[in-house]
């Protein structure tokens, strides 16, 4: 196995962008970040690179939102091997009666814009989460 095809099954970025110049003269040698999304997308690719370390960089890419070089009869599978996780938050309010309902309604809205704003802030841990929902609630329940 040559070096760069070393790099490509190990994702040693560092030896690649030190490689590049060599294997692809005349080409930019991209950042770190770049040059460890080219071997991934790469690995998807080679027919020669074990399955698991395919299936692997797919799922790696698709986590990012880039494309895979994976063929599509292969990504049931390597989504078997390497499952992606989804994250949700849930959020149920009940009306008591017919008069309840817009009060139900704002405090659903509440709970769902504090989640959408822990989010946002990159705080996605579930306690706090649940602590942002609970002081939306109260706080229109107050109101």
């Amino acid at each position: 196995m040559n070096e760069f095809g070393r790099c490509l099954q190990e994702l040693d970025a560092k030896a690649a962008a030190a490689l590049w110049p060599t294997v692809f003269p005349g080409s930019p040698v991209p950042n770190e970040t770049g040059v460890l999304t080219f071997l991934h997308h790469a690995r998807t690719q080679s027919e020669s690179m074990p399955f698991r370390l395919r299936a692997y960089s797919h799922s790696w890419l698709c986590e990012r939102g880039l494309p895979s070089g994976l063929p599509d009869i292969l990504k049931p599978k390597a989504e078997r091997i390497y499952p992606r996780v989804v994250e949700a938050v849930g959020v149920s309010v009940k009306a008591m009666s017919e008069a309840s309902i817009p009060v139900a309604k704002a405090i659903e809205q509440a709970m769902s814009d504090a989640v959408a704003d822990a989010y946002a802030s990159g705080n996605r841990d579930p306690e706090f989460v649940r602590a942002r929902m609970q002081e939306a609630r109260a706080r229109v329940m107050r109101s």
